[in-house]
């Protein structure tokens, strides 16, 4: 999945750009909660290299690019920590996650 053809729906409306990321990051998350894909697919599929850079390059704000560098860790807790620990701290994640979500989502300026 390319998050870069995916915003350009929004037709170059930033706040609504950040608002569509937002919503397509909950949807994945919930996933992610419900175990519909795991950890290693959310990050082939939406957490990886192209589309961080994206992220970065394209929003310049702090929360896009926390919520994206979160998601690629997710693999790495069931790598390095105990099952029972990791699912922990998987769930904390998501947790964090979707609070920075719902924060886009709330419309408040975003601090750099």
């Amino acid at each position: 999945m390319k998050l870069e053809n995916l915003l350009t729906a929004a037709g170059g409306d930033r706040a609504e750009e950040l608002k569509i990321f937002a919503r397509l990051i909950l949807g994945v998350i919930e996933e992610l909660d419900q175990g519909v894909v795991s950890a290693t697919d959310a990050v082939r599929g939406v957490y990886n290299a192209d589309n961080c850079l994206y992220v970065r390059k394209h929003f310049r704000e702090k929360l896009p690019d926390r919520i994206m560098s979160h998601g690629v860790q997710l693999p790495d807790l069931f790598d390095v920590l105990p099952a029972e620990l990791a699912y922990r701290e998987f769930k904390h994640e998501l947790a964090t996650m979707r609070s920075m979500c719902l924060k886009i989502l709330d419309g408040r300026p975003l601090l750099a």
